[in-house]
């Protein structure tokens, strides 16, 4: 299933609904009887198998829904309750791309690298991206492919790290890249800039996506492709970073991991580009998705 938050109009309450065909949306709110808040994305995650035996139910009777692009989609978790986890340099051709500005390291790394971002980073799939102009002149793309995680655990082994996915989603970790220098080894700051993480368009369900290992990745600004890669090319698969972050730490319903972006991006360029008011980023990973973000506002 794909999964959706949204608002009919801008006076309404956020609500979780089922896309189907591609076209519309089934609203949740009206079947009754749910075992979770119909507006709450993490409601229904940490409800487990039993909420999404319910959506499925409700989905092969529900006869009412409403045009796709009728409505506004928000981010799928339009608020995180913690910080939003994110895999540094987990690309093969990405890593070779940044050894320029990095000339002392040499090998790929044994261990993934962690950050996070606040979760006032969470965006829209098709709502405006802050330029935040006087903090920022270096705006930046990456495209990434998010995982939800769906079922707690804490020294969850590799071989049993699948089964704690609850869906993905695209994912754009924009970066302010000045600011995330002038903080030296620390990326946290240039990567939490309000608005900075554009999500969704919907959480596909794990169920939907036999092989998240193996998903063509794409950013485009202004209709020209800056990155144009795999899932495949990933340096630490899904199974590693789940087992790696989960060492020591627990992993919750609805905690959202990023895994890294490929080549591309735009300070590694010759000369570095950078994003510019007005704009139009469009970050997709095939099966998964398409948002259109405009840079500004």
């Amino acid at each position: 299933m794909r999964l959706v938050t949204y608002k009919s109009t801008a006076a309404d309450r956020a609500r979780i609904g089922v896309v189907r065909n591609g076209s519309e949306v089934l609203d949740l709110t009206g079947a009754g009887n749910a075992p979770f808040n119909t507006g709450d994305m993490l409601s229904l995650i940490e409800a487990g198998p039993a909420a999404l035996a319910w959506v499925r139910d409700a989905v092969s009777k529900a006869a009412k829904s409403v045009p796709l692009d009728s409505v506004r989609l928000l981010a799928p978790i339009p608020r995180p309750r913690k910080n939003v986890f994110c895999v540094g340099w987990n690309y093969t051709e990405h890593f070779e791309e940044g050894r320029k500005a990095r000339p002392h390291v040499q090998e790929m790394p044994a261990h993934p690298a962690f950050f996070t971002k606040a979760p006032t980073t969470v965006n829209g799939p098709h709502d405006a991206v802050p330029t935040h102009t006087g903090v920022t002149e270096k705006l930046d793309w990456e495209v990434e492919l998010a995982v939800i995680i769906g079922t707690r655990g804490i020294n969850i082994a590799e071989g049993d790290a699948m089964q704690h996915i609850f869906g993905y989603t695209v994912a754009n970790d924009v970066s302010a890249r000045e600011v995330q220098r002038q903080h030296g080894q620390q990326w946290f700051k240039g990567k939490s800039l309000d608005g900075h993480l554009p999500m969704g368009p919907w959480i596909a369900t794990a169920d939907e996506v036999p092989d998240p290992g193996n998903l063509p990745i794409t950013c485009r600004v202004n209709g020209v492709a800056k990155q144009d890669s795999n899932t495949s090319y990933m340096y630490f698969k899904i199974p590693r970073i789940i087992a790696e972050l989960s060492a020591g730490l627990t992993l919750e319903p609805g905690d959202i991991i990023l895994t890294g972006t490929p080549a591309g991006v735009g300070h590694a360029r010759t000369p570095p580009e950078f994003m510019k008011r007005g704009d139009v980023m469009e970050t997709e990973i095939r099966g998964l998705g398409l948002m259109r973000n405009r840079i500004g506002e």
